[in-house]
């Protein structure tokens, strides 16, 4: 009997999470049928998970009657170490480095093949970006992305470039172009891209590298993003280059306290 339960316990969990899953960056939003498909959940079971997860914070139901992922799971992935920690550590050097441009900051990491942005500084001044905190981009087709990339292993490059996708008509797609380019961050020590994820704006970013115990790795990569007739790129890599250093002796020195 009690084995029944735990099983029974586990399908609904397993359900659960299948539902919060259909979500991505590309569909944040999506109607009760179209949630059922996504996570492969009859209709019925799928109104009454969504009435749980709704009533607990996980879920949010809008006015139109479609669904987005609510507050209180955005509370709980700020407690998770990746955003937590790194964020805070962080902070004041994003700060800084949009204090003397003005221009958009961007902190992320590698979740797989995308690159996940666990901090965001922009303001008025800035322009606008499709990226969010918490949100994830294609690693092939943004400055932070291919920054973490290039210090990925063999087998991440090599799925991340089996079949990259188009972002816009600039995005670079062939495979061995985006080696050679990939061969050149790792050369030069940061990335460029323009107008490869939104149109109107160039990028360039640097990795946060941290030594450990067996030497030194891309915990991070830190990016600006700019208008598209701005042609100071390379001046703002030392700027970039200061903060990443900063980041990443505090990271060492919080890991060295733990």
């Amino acid at each position: 009997m009690a084995g029944g339960a735990t099983q029974r316990g586990r399908s609904v969990t397993s359900r659960a999470l299948a539902v919060l899953d259909a979500f991505d960056a590309s569909t944040p939003r999506l109607t009760l049928t179209e949630i059922a498909e996504r996570s492969g959940t009859p209709l019925t079971t799928a109104h009454r998970l969504l009435a749980e997860l709704t009533d607990w914070g996980a879920l949010a139901r809008r006015a139109d009657g479609r669904y987005e992922i609510g507050r209180r799971l955005w509370d709980l992935g700020l407690l998770a170490p990746v955003s937590l920690e790194l964020r805070q550590v962080a902070a004041p050097f994003l700060l800084d480095v949009h204090t003397a441009t003005r221009d958009t900051v961007h902190l992320a990491v590698r979740d797989g093949l995308s690159a996940l942005y666990v901090e965001r500084i922009s303001g008025r001044e800035s322009v606008a970006v499709v990226s969010q905190v918490g949100s994830r981009l294609p690693l092939h087709a943004t400055g932070v992305g291919k920054v973490l990339l290039a210090a990925a292993p063999d087998d991440v490059v090599a799925d991340a470039l089996a079949a990259p996708a188009r972002a816009t008509r600039h995005t670079v797609v062939d495979p061995a172009r985006l080696r050679r380019e990939l061969s050149e961050v790792r050369r030069r020590g940061w990335a460029r891209t323009a107008e490869e994820m939104s149109l109107g704006t160039l990028s360039v970013a640097v990795p946060v590298r941290v030594e450990r115990g067996s030497g030194v790795v891309v915990a991070a990569a830190l990016g600006i993003v700019v208008p598209s007739h701005r042609r100071d790129l390379p001046r703002l890599v030392p700027v970039l280059e200061v903060a990443a250093r900063g980041i990443g002796r505090a990271l060492a020195r919080a890991a060295h306290f733990r």
